[in-house]
């Protein structure tokens, strides 16, 4: 099988002969069955790895078209604002292809495992004292002064390889899922999965279209609101975004699919994040949680029918904000002195 998007999907993206042969080796992500957190929804539950992706979140899948693109346009920069996987995504394929990059984070804001993640790929970091909706639009008035690539989710080829995830999930399952649920800060992934869908199901590789749930952090919820929320705050910070640049393209695929939008708590989305790592064997960032809390809830309220198929995008890998995770961890660590007696003292082995 062919490795990396732009070589395993050329046929489906906008590559030519001149397209510059970006690879990480991005994509393939495993589709895994949660069987352990079935019994918790009755239903058959996938989650999709996108922490396995080489910067460890779903944004390779763009980022990969994008600057591809940018070089074949003959851009020698990149630039993006991020609340933290999207610098280190550009970061990483600036890295990979030799030219520089420029990330604009709102200050204080992101994890710290995230920013780690620029600075080594060797991006220049530009803390801004604002929000991520101010710094997306200094970088785009940037991008235009300085003739950067805007690689955000503004830029169309982020949105086409992010279908890319759909396109996996329906050949990994066979067919479309029942139900995608997904985490939205900035919104361009569930539209970007939906067109996806659509596509597959136009050239029959599929049977027909999920329904689209979309769950935002109580806090960051302009999409479930239909307000806008000029003070976005959460735990999970990868859906801190309180304008989001494709919310049309959102409300959308939504609407179009049948779907929902649903918020969740802070306090919810640290339980999935538990609950996904200690009966499902993954560890993904809290905004990855956002669905299998928000799934949870469903169930509670009686709106989730039994049976049904339901994949869910788990964008980022957990070690993406690990502080978080070892402030809210179940168990902390066991000191004991170097003998035998004191370490059997503290092991509980099942009998």
């Amino acid at each position: 099988m062919k490795v990396g998007i732009l070589a395993r999907y050329s046929d489906l993206l906008p590559v030519t002969a001149a397209t510059p042969a970006v690879n990480l080796e991005e994509g393939g992500t495993p589709l895994v069955r949660l069987c352990r957190l079935e019994k918790h929804l009755d239903v058959r539950l996938y989650g999709k790895l996108e922490g396995c992706n080489p910067s460890g979140s779903f944004k390779d899948r763009g980022m990969v078209l994008a600057v591809a693109k940018a070089l074949e346009e003959g851009k020698r920069a990149l630039i993006c604002a991020s609340t933290g996987n999207t610098s280190a995504s550009a970061a990483a394929y600036a890295a990979s292809m030799g030219i520089p990059c420029f990330v604009l984070l709102p200050a204080g804001k992101v994890a710290l495992g995230k920013l780690a993640q620029a600075l080594m790929y060797g991006a220049v970091v530009v803390s801004v004292r604002g929000s991520f909706d101010r710094a997306l639009e200094l970088a785009r008035t940037a991008a235009e002064r300085t003739g950067c690539a805007m690689v955000n989710s503004v830029n169309p080829y982020r949105l086409r390889g992010q279908r890319t995830g759909a396109w996996e999930i329906c050949e990994q399952l066979g067919d479309a899922p029942d139900w995608h649920a997904i985490p939205v800060g900035n919104a361009g992934n569930i539209s970007a999965y939906f067109a996806g869908y659509e596509e597959f199901l136009s050239l029959g590789r599929s049977t027909h279209l999920p329904r689209m749930m979309g769950f935002q952090a109580a806090g960051a919820a302009p999409l479930v609101t239909g307000l806008p929320c000029p003070e976005p705050e959460t735990i999970a910070t990868a859906i801190r975004i309180g304008n989001p640049v494709s919310a049309s393209l959102a409300r959308a695929a939504v609407t179009n699919s049948g779907g929902e939008w649903n918020s969740v708590t802070d306090d919810e989305i640290l339980a999935a994040q538990k609950l996904l790592a200690s009966e499902g064997g993954v560890f993904a960032e809290p905004a990855s949680c956002a669905p299998l809390a928000g799934l949870l809830k469903l169930k509670e309220q009686g709106c989730l029918p039994s049976g049904i198929s339901v994949v869910m995008v788990l964008t980022g890998n957990g070690l993406k904000d690990p502080d978080t995770a070892i402030r809210n961890a179940p168990l902390s660590p066991v000191e004991t002195g170097d003998s035998l007696d004191e370490l059997l003292s503290v092991l509980s082995v099942p009998r």
